[in-house]
């Protein structure tokens, strides 16, 4: 990225939005927050301009990210989930763009409905053609197909939704589609059949929630975002997917846009983390009878948090770098399984159709942003009171990475299906076996970390695969056979995640990143040390050979610190929690 397009970015996200003025009610807040996703939108460069080049949309939303998560989320939804269909899916320009592009109306999504779960496998709104206009009519049966979450809450803000509804025609549901909606006008006025119900304020990820329903809403047909499927004027129906299961992965296919983002904004967050809790923590000294006026971060818990959370901040940047590079054609950059970018051709899931999209794409999201989460949550804990207290930026970061542990694509379910894929050799093909150890077994080494990884991925996967079938053989049906294995399941997609990972760091490590990279990958291992020992992948005494690895990559990188910290050149708005004291 030039430098002109990265200052232009950065004005797009002045150093203003870092902070919202005291004393706002919710709505207040929510509409200087649209108020800033407006500006930011007229400064930065075209939206089609943006969606056309991942790492320029991830640089302003990861921006966005660090000045205000739900600045993050809106614009998250304005760019990819509800431009991106219109771009990719649409026919030409039409009101809805115009209104999108120009920054007169908020982008929103309306997918998930708030009675069934799974519901965007099978949405309950309908849309059916309506011959006599030409347009479509887009009803909620009931209460229970009601959309939710949305932000439409807000009455005086002008909103255009992609929404998700099973398109019926001729007696026959023809597959999910995506339709363009007005449901606020300017001023916030909602057109006939729009109900908007808000829901109950929150403080997790600061927006305006309400569940939408649709009574009759018609819309003409340029609001049917339809891919190149069509209805002739004889009424004839022609899709190219070829049936109703194709066309719901066709129509996730704009998950990959927000997959990146995610992955580059968890990485955003972590590096923003981990420089406040090294500055809650450098030159603070303890008053602890152990020993008295001893620095705080001379004690070895304090100093692995502060170095794991500087670790998992390189470590997310070089997965987020990972994923957001061109993959021109072909399979994912791991090389193993995974749908081309617009998921054609991709299995029917079992679970949710996102990995039949991206399977790569999908996992690194789950991985990221639970990986983000828990670095969020250590710092604030190791920041003591002044970080849950002092400064509202560590809570809305993990309000953040909590939310988007289910928003995007559940984590979860993108596990599951992830082990479905696995057991199946769906597209997946399983790390090759090795004789033991390289280097001797060295875990400073990230051959080491590859063995492990990969030959635990394999020992699971190659289980499970087995207790499936084995139940399957034994006259269970295919809910009862995975269902009595979902644990195990999990755990084999995460070890999955956890190999590509460290491939990841194992190729960025000669950078002039390998002791910070190390860690990280010594970190992980830890936390897998259950599955390493139960596959039988590594001895007992692992656990005391680990931690000495670490304490000799804490050593090395301490003097650093600050360094590494410096490196990310965050913003002079994100400053330690006790800032308040200081301030302006």
């Amino acid at each position: 990225m030039d430098a002109e397009t990265r200052a232009r970015l950065d004005k797009a996200v002045p150093e203003e939005f870092f902070a919202y003025p005291d004393g706002l009610t919710a709505r207040e807040r929510q509409a200087l927050t649209y108020d800033r996703l407006r500006r930011a939108g007229l400064a930065a460069p075209p939206a089609a301009e943006l969606l056309a080049d991942p790492p320029a949309l991830c640089a302003l939303l990861d921006r966005a990210a660090i000045a205000d998560p739900a600045l993050f989320h809106v614009m998250l939804l304005h760019y990819t989930l509800a431009l991106g269909p219109i771009l990719r899916f649409g026919d030409g320009r039409d009101g809805a763009r115009d209104a999108l592009e120009s920054m007169d109306a908020a982008g929103t999504l309306l997918m998930t409905e708030v009675g069934r779960s799974n519901s965007h496998l099978s949405p309950r709104t309908i849309a059916r053609h309506d011959p006599a206009t030409g347009g479509f009519v887009l009803t909620t049966p009931d209460a229970r197909a009601a959309k939710f979450p949305t932000n439409t809450a807000h009455p005086d803000v002008a909103k255009t939704a992609a929404v998700y509804a099973t398109l019926v025609h001729g007696g026959e549901e023809r597959g999910v589609f995506v339709f363009a909606v007005p449901l606020r006008g300017p001023g916030g006025a909602v057109p006939p059949g729009v109900r908007i119900v808000p829901a109950p304020e929150t403080t997790g990820l600061q927006i305006d929630y309400a569940a939408v329903l649709l009574d009759g809403v018609r819309v003409p047909y340029e609001a049917w975002l339809r891919d190149g499927a069509a209805i002739g004027a004889d009424g004839a129906f022609h899709d190219p997917a070829g049936d109703p299961a194709a066309r719901l992965t066709r129509s996730m296919g704009i998950a990959p846009q927000v997959w990146r983002a995610v992955v580059s904004a968890s990485a955003a967050i972590t590096r923003a983390s981990a420089a406040m809790l090294l500055a809650h923590s450098a030159g603070r000294t303890t008053l602890g009878r152990l020993a008295p006026r001893r620095p705080l971060t001379d004690y070895r818990n304090q100093q692995e948090a502060v170095l794991g959370a500087l670790a998992s901040a390189y470590a997310l940047t070089a997965v987020a770098a990972h994923a957001t590079a061109p993959r021109p054609g072909g399979p994912p950059a791991s090389g193993r399984g995974g749908a081309d970018a617009g998921g054609r051709g991709g299995p029917v899931t079992a679970w949710a159709p996102w990995s039949a999209v991206d399977r790569d794409l999908a996992l690194l999201k789950a991985a990221a942003t639970a990986q983000a989460q828990e670095t969020v949550s250590v710092c604030r804990v190791h920041s003591g009171a002044p970080g849950f207290a002092a400064v509202e930026r560590l809570n809305a970061y993990r309000g953040l990475t909590h939310a988007y542990q289910n928003a995007g694509g559940d984590n979860e379910l993108i596990l599951y299906d992830t082990a479905r894929a696995m057991a199946d050799r769906d597209r997946y093909v399983p790390p090759e076996p090795e004789a033991g150890p390289p280097d001797g077994g060295d875990l400073d080494s990230p051959a080491v970390w590859l063995f492990l990884a990969r030959d635990t991925e394999r020992r699971m996967g190659d289980r499970l695969a087995a207790r499936v079938q084995a139940a399957l053989g034994g006259g269970a049906d295919a809910f009862a056979a995975w269902n009595g294995n979902l644990a195990l399941a999990a755990r084999t997609a995460t070890a999955c995640a956890d190999r590509v990972v460290l491939e990841i760091l194992a190729a960025a490590s000669g950078a002039g990143q390998g002791t910070v990279l190390r860690l990280h990958a010594l970190n992980l291992l830890e936390r897998r040390a259950a599955d390493l020992l139960n596959e039988g992948v590594a001895p007992p005494g692992m656990l005391d050979e680990l931690w000495a690895a670490r304490r000799r990559a804490c050593d090395e990188l301490a003097p650093r610190a600050g360094e590494l910290a410096a490196a990310f050149g965050l913003p002079a708005a994100v400053t330690a929690p006790t800032a308040f004291l200081t301030g302006p």
